[in-house]
């Protein structure tokens, strides 16, 4: 199979610079260390109330950081314009709300406001790729081609985070959304929650040329090192291909 993409998400390492002030850890440092370590791309998610990554974090990987920036972001007028301005090769647009500790669930694109479509067409035309982070549903998927959506990206977390019993019947759920996507002619990526222990299944689809990966791999970076964390990812991503 054709080798699957790597996004390692350094959101939380603002988390913890945030929580104490200052400028350490930094954000862009651990992109650098990330890509080094093998991962293929760097994924950041600049939320309305810029909890974890602020705007000067994302333009300074932008600029600094000799790797894709997969950028998530809400389907917002400030969002788009701010895309429009730094121009990151990728764009996933991803639900928010301001309650919530981490995104929930796949943005539902059959209900999205009008502005969706707007805020698609002027990515593209900044010659942004946009992808859209949903759940594996073929209704979704289809509703995400017809937009002009490049990719989607599939919610793992019910997956990786729930039940180890409903373990199957997700991954399942998945593989039909990874066919329904291809079928709908885009490109297929997935993440949210996984771990050493999950990622494995999920790579092993065909369909599937990315995974991107955050809290669980920054988190285990405390204990391992974030190069030797990276390392263990691609190798067991790797291993999955095989």
């Amino acid at each position: 199979m054709k080798h699957l993409d790597l996004s390692v998400n350094v959101d939380h390492v603002a988390t913890l610079r945030n929580a104490r002030g200052g400028a350490f850890p930094c954000p862009v440092e651990a992109a650098r260390i990330a890509v080094e370590a093998g991962a293929d791309g760097v994924t950041v998610h600049l939320r309305e109330d810029r909890r974890h990554i602020r705007d000067r974090d994302v333009e300074r990987v932008r600029a600094e950081i000799a790797a894709p920036l997969n950028f998530e972001m809400a389907a917002t007028e400030e969002m788009v314009a701010f895309a429009e301005r730094i121009r990151p090769p990728y764009c996933c647009l991803v639900p928010e709300k301001r309650q919530e500790l981490t995104t929930e669930g796949g943005l539902d694109v059959l209900r999205a406001a009008p502005f969706l479509k707007e805020a698609i067409a002027r990515l593209r035309a900044a010659d942004v790729r946009v992808s859209i982070f949903i759940e594996a549903d073929p209704a979704q998927i289809e509703a995400a081609a017809r937009l002009g959506a490049l990719a989607i990206e599939l919610h793992t977390g019910t997956y990786a985070e729930g039940p180890v019993g409903n373990r199957p019947a997700q991954l399942a759920r998945l593989k039909a959304g990874a066919e329904a996507a291809k079928a709908a002619g885009l490109l297929c990526h997935a993440g949210h929650g996984l771990t050493y222990e999950t990622v494995g299944p999920i790579a092993a689809f065909p369909e599937v040329s990315e995974v991107s990966i955050g809290h669980f791999l920054i988190s285990q970076s405390v204990f391992e090192g974030l190069p030797a964390v990276v390392r263990r990812f691609r190798s067991l991503i790797d291993a999955a291909r095989a």
